[in-house]
């Protein structure tokens, strides 16, 4: 059974043949995307009833049936939760010698499959006593650790000039005694600095955290980091980034990924705002052009969209494996910036873009019939990336 294509994709497919020039076979447009001529003739036919030229049901209606079918099904699984929740609270205060507290009851439910939300709402109990009830008890490590961080913080709070090293000798001499380590550690975690000590940044900002290791990094002999953009099969690397442009109507943004193997574009997204939404819609699309992602290293930069919980969140549900460059470091992306260098000199510049939709056609016809079909690279041995994966790979790994 074929992969099905992102909608995004069949989307811009249809728009291209919609404005094709005169004397322009859609078998020559099927041709240009990689896809069959059938294909392309149900996707019109399709568009055409969703835009009203043709009668029939739109997918917005069918999708609204869908939607309200899983409602339904959805409320029926509440209520039969809620019944499961009511019979079995009142075969539990029938017993006798009854404890006094219901958390033991909501842990059953919760072993056996009733969420602890729906229960603690039927009990009118509140969630967060009965987490704090569920947690274990403090160990004696972590009491330990207390005393010492309340003895280095009434050291702090008595000298602010102390480092670390002489809240520790004031933590012993107090009887509590710890290394120089572990009082460094305790006074770093909570900020009990020396007023002295401590230098701060120009600007007092500090970059962004990454939510990944930098799994590109390597060092050489002289002890110096660079990035390596190498896979030896498909869909072992990707490396992903946005750009932009302005149009008459206001800025484009394109968030694409590249399979380093081949250097083809795995997937794309195109959007007139630049939200989260635009990383997480290129990384399902191109999820869904491959097939099997599991364990892919996905390197980008530290965006905001690629460090944000629903991008984080769509790579752990695909099990791919994320990686981030450091800040401010346009070498570390290289691999991506070099891909966007080649769109902003045969697409971007060319001329003036009036409206986005007609930048968006340009870009996706330039990607799917010129990059990935036509353009020739010497790091594939003058191959296009469609050709060199064809070629490289056997049948079973071949990308849709």
């Amino acid at each position: 059974m074929p992969k099905p294509y992102p909608r995004e994709f069949r989307d811009d497919v249809v728009r291209v043949a919609r404005n094709r020039e005169p004397g322009v076979h859609l078998k020559q447009i099927a041709a240009d995307f990689g896809i069959s001529e059938s294909y392309l003739t149900n996707w019109m036919k399709t568009a055409d009833v969703e835009d009203g030229v043709k009668p029939g049901p739109s997918a917005a209606e069918s999708a609204a049936e869908n939607a309200e079918n899983r409602e339904l099904k959805r409320r029926v699984r509440l209520l039969e939760q809620e019944n499961e929740v009511l019979r079995r609270a009142a075969a539990y205060l029938s017993q006798a010698n009854v404890p006094k507290m219901m958390y033991p009851l909501v842990r059953e439910l919760a072993g056996d499959g009733i969420p602890v939300t729906v229960t603690c709402r039927v009990l009118k109990i509140a969630r967060q006593p009965y987490y704090r009830w569920l947690a274990r008890p403090v160990t004696d490590t972590a009491r330990g650790q207390a005393y010492r961080a309340n003895a280095l913080f009434d050291a702090h709070l008595d000298d602010p000039e102390f480092g670390y090293r002489f809240l520790a000798d004031e933590a012993r001499d107090a009887g509590h005694t710890m290394s120089e380590r572990t009082a460094w550690r305790l006074c770093s975690d909570n900020g009990w600095w020396s007023a002295f000590g401590k230098k701060r940044g120009r600007n007092g900002k500090k970059p962004v955290p990454p939510v990944h290791e930098d799994r590109c990094a390597v060092t050489d002999k002289n002890g110096r980091t660079r990035h390596a953009f190498t896979a030896t099969t498909p869909n072992e690397l990707w490396v992903g980034d946005i750009t932009e442009h302005w149009t008459g109507e206001g800025k484009l943004y394109v968030c694409a990924f590249k399979d380093v193997y081949s250097n083809r574009i795995v997937g794309y997204s195109i959007d007139s705002r630049m939200k989260s939404r635009i990383a997480v819609a290129a990384l399902n699309n191109a999820v869904a052009r491959r097939g099997n992602v599991t364990g892919c290293v996905v390197h980008t930069d530290r965006g905001s969209q690629f460090r944000s919980r629903k991008f984080v969140h769509a790579l752990n549900r695909h099990d791919m494996v994320g990686s981030m460059g450091r800040v401010g470091a346009a070498g570390d992306n290289a691999a991506m910036e070099s891909f966007f260098a080649l769109l902003q000199k045969n697409v971007f510049d060319r001329r003036q873009w009036v409206t986005r939709d007609d930048l968006r056609i340009a870009i996706v016809t330039w990607i799917e019939r010129t990059y990935h079909r036509r353009r020739r690279q010497d790091a594939l041995g003058r191959l296009t990336p469609i050709e060199f994966e064809t070629i490289m790979t056997t049948p079973a790994d071949q990308a849709a």
